[in-house]
Order: C-alpha cells, then sequence, then structure tokens
C-alpha cells in the first residue's frame, strides 16, 4: 500500500513540476513578446519623432508614464492614418499632451463648511 502512495506521490509531482514549466515557459514567452513589440514601438517613434519631441516624451514618460503612451499611441495612429506627416515636431507633441490633459485633469476643490 505505501508503495501505491509513492508512485501517485511521484505522478502528482510530476505533473506539477511540468505545469510549472509550462507556466514558465509562457511567461518567458510574454515577456519576450512584450521586449519586441517595445523595441518595434521605439523604433517606428525614432522614425517618426524629431530629436526634440522625443526628448520632450521621455520627460513626460519619467513623470506620467500613462500619459505619454497616450501621446505615443496619438501619434503613431495619426502617422499611420495620413493625417501627420514624419517627422513630427515637439509643438504637435505639445498640443496632444495639452488636449489629452484637458480629457484627463480633474480640478480638485476643497471645500471647507464653518460651523
Amino acid at each position: 500500500m505505501s508503495e501505491y502512495y509513492d508512485e501517485e506521490l511521484a505522478e502528482i509531482q510530476r505533473r506539477k513540476m511540468l505545469e510549472l514549466q509550462r507556466r514558465l515557459q509562457m511567461e518567458e514567452e510574454m515577456r519576450r513578446r512584450q521586449q519586441e513589440e517595445a523595441a518595434r514601438r521605439d523604433a517606428l517613434l525614432r522614425a517618426i519623432l524629431t530629436p526634440e519631441a522625443r526628448e520632450r516624451l521621455a520627460n513626460v514618460k519619467l513623470v506620467r508614464p500613462e500619459v505619454a503612451k497616450l501621446v505615443e499611441d496619438n501619434i503613431i495612429a495619426l502617422v499611420q492614418a495620413g493625417q501627420l506627416q514624419p517627422p513630427v515636431g515637439e509643438d504637435v507633441v505639445k498640443q496632444l499632451l495639452a488636449a489629452i490633459y484637458e480629457r484627463t485633469h480633474r480640478e480638485t476643490r476643497i471645500r471647507i463648511k464653518r460651523k
């Protein structure tokens, strides 16, 4: 009976190990795809943007990465749609930043009620 439990335990361990290996392979594949996508995206933006525009986006990315990604997505979409012609300058990046800021900015108001 002990021999049966040992075999069953070994089988369970083997299945768990295979599952772990598959999960690790999937995570590695996802990480590799994300790195490739980021490299393609950076190369595309390098070809589209002027150095000043890239510098401005890099500064924005340090402070608000989600806003920088939105601007990058908008620039790529506009160039692919033919609405913008490369090279895209810093002034266009500023305009897109201002537009996104207007859409996402919420003014905070503090009200003090006194008795």
